[in-house]
């Protein structure tokens, strides 16, 4: 039991001692001044990695994520008319039987509509 006493007392003492430390750093008006400009150094620095990419025309990662929730909603839109234009097929189909023999037979050969990588 003593031995987890002393070893609670030492943490509490390090903890009271390093928040202490912590309080004279910032208080120091030297350290606070070296904090501040390395803190506008590192803004400063991502601000002209933004202009350099953006001069050499090369996509930020937020540009990409951008790009891919786009392509990511095209997609989904694409899909929603592959299925109605595949609704529309079936139903020209059952139009076509009902009318009989008289009306030109209507295809619903779907790789008609395919469209080639070239096309894309």
């Amino acid at each position: 039991m003593e031995a987890s006493d002393d070893s609670a007392n030492l943490r509490a003492r390090g903890e009271e001692a390093v928040g202490e430390l912590a309080q004279a750093l910032l208080e120091n008006p030297l350290f606070s001044s070296a904090l501040g400009k390395a803190l506008g150094a590192g803004e400063r620095a991502v601000s002209a990695q933004r202009s350099a990419m953006g001069a050499l025309n090369v996509a930020s990662g937020s540009d990409v994520e951008r790009l891919e929730q786009r392509l990511r909603s095209l997609s989904g839109r694409l899909e929603a008319i592959e299925d109605r234009l595949d609704e529309v097929a079936d139903r020209l189909a059952v139009l076509s039987r009902r009318m009989g023999s008289d009306a030109q037979p209507v295809s619903t050969d779907q790789s008609k509509l395919a469209v080639s990588e070239s096309d894309a």
